[in-house]
């Protein structure tokens, strides 16, 4: 994580540690306890008490008082969609996704990559289903998720690697893609086929088919994709055909718009939050 505004501008090491704890805790499923915490940051212990007990006061993370572990709060998730709302591109693809979801009986989801990192903006789920673990503003991976190799794949090779390079291929189970060369192969197959598959990659059970969305100069801007358990996916060809229709009216829709709709969420992003 890079924090400095420049050579001349000193950041705030307090600032740091805690920005770090909140990211260390993200990735998180289970949640940590302090010594995990202190030993993986390299932070004194008392540091690192002091900083989640402040969280904590604010509630932004919690304690489970049995297993001692610590995870995200609510408060995260709800400036996380207050700093999402102002993403204009989940308006104009709202309609879209709730007929995805409609036409396939799928959790949906909407991501964009920033800063090297696939974002979640905005999922779908259908009444009676089982609670996939995404949420909005989660950090999605580029290796072993359909929304993250439905984007990637289209990236100049040089920015791939250097991506891989900074991010890691994280190994989550034997099904995870975690070589350079399996995942370049992947992303050959995905601009061919036109869609990209989550085999039970980042959780197993679980089966993701996402396909990438362009704007009017053919740029991968966006993607799409539904999940959902490996029993609702047996037919993985015709899944991915009604992802890929989706994903094409979306680019449709989107393309003209896309200059404007990213200027406009650039300013949405920069004003801040209300007091």
């Amino acid at each position: 994580m890079e924090l400095n505004s420049g050579p001349r501008t000193q950041s705030v090491p307090a600032l740091e540690r805690g920005l770090l704890i909140l990211e260390h805790l993200a990735q998180s499923r289970r949640g940590v306890t302090l010594s995990q915490l202190s030993s993986k940051l390299q932070l004194p212990r008392s540091t690192g008490h002091a900083l989640l007990l402040t969280y904590q006061r604010c509630g932004y993370v919690q304690r489970d008082k049995e297993t001692g572990r610590y995870r995200l709060g609510s408060r995260l998730h709800t400036l996380a969609n207050m700093a999402l709302a102002g993403h204009t591109l989940r308006s104009h693809c709202s309609s879209f996704l709730h007929r995805l979801m409609q036409d396939t009986g799928a959790t949906v989801h909407l991501a964009v990559m920033e800063q090297g990192e696939v974002i979640l903006i905005d999922r779908v789920e259908p009444n009676g289903t089982a609670r996939l673990a995404t949420w909005v503003g989660k950090r999605m991976g580029l290796h072993c998720t359909a929304l993250g190799k439905a984007i990637i794949a289209y990236l100049p090779p040089a920015v791939l690697d250097d991506l891989i390079c900074k991010q890691g291929l994280i190994r989550y189970n034997e099904n995870t893609i975690a070589s350079i060369r399996k995942l370049r192969a992947a992303c050959e197959q995905i601009r061919q086929l036109g869609y990209a598959v989550d085999d039970e990659e980042e959780e197993i059970g679980v089966r993701c088919i996402g396909a990438p969305v362009h704007n009017d100069k053919g740029e991968v801007v966006a993607a799409i994709s539904i999940s959902g358990t490996k029993a609702q996916f047996e037919d993985i060809p015709a899944k991915a055909a009604l992802v890929k229709h989706a994903a094409a009216s979306l680019s449709h829709h989107i393309g003209p718009l896309w200059q404007e709709l990213s200027v406009t969420d650039d300013l949405a992003r920069r004003d801040p939050l209300p007091e």
